[in-house]
């Protein structure tokens, strides 16, 4: 079954474990100050890996989307300068700016 963070892991009548992670007693240390109220240190391994897959996903679907973009600028011609992106950038950092005084 694929996991992602936008989905949570549905509880089948079997289940595997993950490998024992050996961390030395600092790094154990700091994850456990970490943990909020009620939170257990399988749980937040369990978060963490979820969060990642999904971090992974939006990276790989990010860089489809970016050599498709390539190859259609290539096949088309039509390429948008750095000044235009940068230009576009600029008026919405102001844009945003102004929204927040």
């Amino acid at each position: 079954m694929k996991t992602t963070a936008r989905t949570s892991v549905k509880t089948a009548a079997k289940t595997s474990t993950f490998p024992p992670l050996r961390v030395n007693e600092e790094f154990r240390s700091a994850v456990e100050a970490a943990l909020v109220e009620g939170e257990t240190l399988s749980g937040f391994v369990l978060e963490s890996i979820q969060y990642n897959i999904q971090r992974r996903e939006m990276q790989q679907e990010f860089v489809a989307r970016r050599l498709a973009a390539r190859d259609d600028a290539r096949r088309t011609g039509k390429y948008v300068t750095a000044e235009a992106v940068l230009a576009g950038l600029d008026k919405t950092l102001a844009r945003k700016a102004a929204a927040r005084k």
